[in-house]
């Protein structure tokens, strides 16, 4: 079962205007009750490139200084993740 706070590696294409594209991690930020009932689950994208910003708190993912996208949170698919 996918639970809150696992990173995976989603595909985030196909976008529109401003929001984030390409496959990058995602941490998973809806809970887990949601989690094992809902085909979706909510995900925010990580960068290690996201300009400072307070919906942005910086973490440490694989080695590298990197950027929780609050500002990116969206609902994907299970396959996707």
């Amino acid at each position: 079962m996918v639970k809150r706070g696992e990173v995976y590696w989603v595909n985030l294409d196909p976008t529109v205007g401003t929001e984030i594209k390409k496959t990058r991690p995602c941490l998973i930020v809806s809970p887990d009750d949601l989690n094992a009932t809902l085909p979706r689950v909510i995900v925010a994208p990580l960068t290690s490139k996201g300009q400072k910003l307070g919906c942005r708190p910086e973490v440490e993912f694989a080695g590298k200084k990197t950027r929780i996208l609050l500002d990116q949170i969206r609902a994907i698919d299970k396959e996707c993740a």
